[in-house]
């Protein structure tokens, strides 16, 4: 991961839209250091949504504003990393779109409580996460 400290490029433009992030995950395995980290470096705090072996995740805030979630991999999923999801008006046609310009889909579309998601991939292999905005 990479941060900065804004100058006159301050960051996104558009957020929460069809074709702009809605959304940034970390899944690792230092789940208990990485929210004391995070809340440190960049003052955030946590609604957490679960807190049990099968399902620990916290949903970072700012100023009232949900900006990430942090999720517990420890069991399932080496190494840590982050996902950034795109916003899609039709996650289903988008996967079509995806695969028809030669990508792969990661993690097939499915329901949750954010909107429809899938996990795909393009042409050279980098990964990214996309989600209905509707």
């Amino acid at each position: 991961m990479g941060i900065w400290q804004a100058d006159q490029h301050r960051g996104y433009g558009a957020w929460g839209e069809h074709g702009t992030p809605v959304w940034h995950e970390q899944f690792t395995r230092a789940y208990t250091a990485s929210l004391p980290f995070y809340e440190s470096v960049f003052g955030w705090t946590y609604e957490v949504l679960g807190d049990t072996d099968e399902f620990r995740y916290a949903q970072a805030i700012v100023d009232g504003d949900m900006v990430a979630g942090i999720m517990d991999a420890t069991a399932f999923l080496p190494p840590s990393h982050w996902r950034v999801y795109f916003g899609v008006d039709d996650t289903d046609a988008a996967v079509a779109k995806v695969i028809e310009l030669g990508g792969t889909v990661v993690d097939q579309p499915e329901d949750s409580p954010f909107g429809r998601v899938a996990g795909i991939a393009d042409p050279l292999g980098a990964r990214f996460q996309i989600a209905s905005v509707n």
